[in-house]
């Protein structure tokens, strides 16, 4: 903060000093060495954490890829399986054994099917003001 007088010492001369380095000559060599040993390291310290995050992102890709093919396998197992097989040919293209008669309940669009009770029940409304709609509309 003080002194900005003709009689100031440089910055590099005082450090220079304080190592025992006398020269200013030998202080800008210091420096010079300095900047180019960063210099040197920088870009393969860059590399370095570069590689090591490219490698974090392919071990997380592998354990993903390896959860992957568990479940293919699991998959590829249950595709053997007969009854397997044949449940899914009853639940999702609804094919029946013969002498089977098949049957499909269609819901109205918009109302739930509430389990045990055996009823529809409307998800917005209760039964009263589906009851007074009806009338209204029809």
């Amino acid at each position: 903060m003080g002194d900005t007088g003709p009689n100031r010492v440089p910055l590099g001369v005082r450090i220079g000093h304080a190592m025992g380095l006398t020269s200013p000559r030998r202080v800008m060599l210091l420096a010079a060495l300095v900047c180019v040993l960063t210099l040197s390291v920088a870009v393969p310290v860059r590399n370095y954490l570069g590689q090591r995050a490219e490698l974090a992102a392919v071990y997380a890709q592998q354990r993903m890829l390896v959860d992957k093919i568990a479940e293919l396998v699991r998959r590829r197992s249950l595709l053997a399986d007969p009854e397997h097989i044949e449940t899914q040919a009853r639940e999702r293209l609804r094919y029946v054994r013969p002498g089977q008669a098949p049957y499909l309940v269609q819901v109205p669009p918009g109302t739930t099917v509430a389990l045990g009770t055996g009823g529809v029940q409307s998800a917005g409304q209760p039964w009263y003001g589906q009851l007074w709609k009806s009338i209204n509309n029809g």
